[in-house]
């Protein structure tokens, strides 16, 4: 399951996927500096109201961290405004009730379900929407536990499209 990765002269443990055979050897490594950059002009007041109106617009959180990155020139939020995008949204009261990636994983079994209705014999769909619910369910058990979803959500499979709709 875990795999030693040699990076800048250290070693370090990566943990394998659940249901694949990758290993995460390669990604994007955040700069070591976490004050924002010199080139960087926007203060953290422009900052925070472009990131609730874009929440008001009904964009994801990270959604709101690309499109602040792409088209405003502003490299990190929580670099520049002391927190991050999440918690900005939670402080405004604009957060999603549902965490980003669970909200993505539902959206997908749903359309694999739609998919299964139509073509019942697609048997490596069959597999791969229980190997996505069995992501649900253990996501949803962690956001449980650390009380970022609340005690009483339960994912079932007849319910789920209202959830994502």
């Amino acid at each position: 399951y875990f795999l030693a990765v040699h990076r800048f002269g250290k070693s370090a443990f990566v943990m394998g996927r659940i249901h694949s055979n990758g290993k995460g050897k390669s990604g994007s490594a955040i700069p070591y500096k976490r004050t924002a950059s010199s080139w960087c002009k926007t203060t953290p007041a422009e900052v925070q109201e472009q990131v609730t109106k874009l929440a008001k617009k009904g964009m994801t959180p990270s959604q709101i961290g690309v499109l602040l990155r792409d088209q405003h020139g502003i490299p990190m939020v929580g670099s520049v405004t002391g927190s991050k995008v999440l918690r900005i949204l939670r402080g405004k009261g604009l957060a999603p009730e549902i965490p980003e990636d669970l909200y993505f994983m539902i959206k997908k079994a749903v359309s694999q379900r739609k998919h299964l209705e139509g073509n019942r014999a697609d048997r490596d769909a069959k597999i791969h929407l229980v190997l996505v619910e069995s992501r649900i369910h253990r996501l949803a058990r962690y956001y449980k536990s650390t009380k970022r979803l609340q005690a009483s959500f339960k994912y079932e499979s007849a319910t789920a499209s209202t959830l994502v709709s």
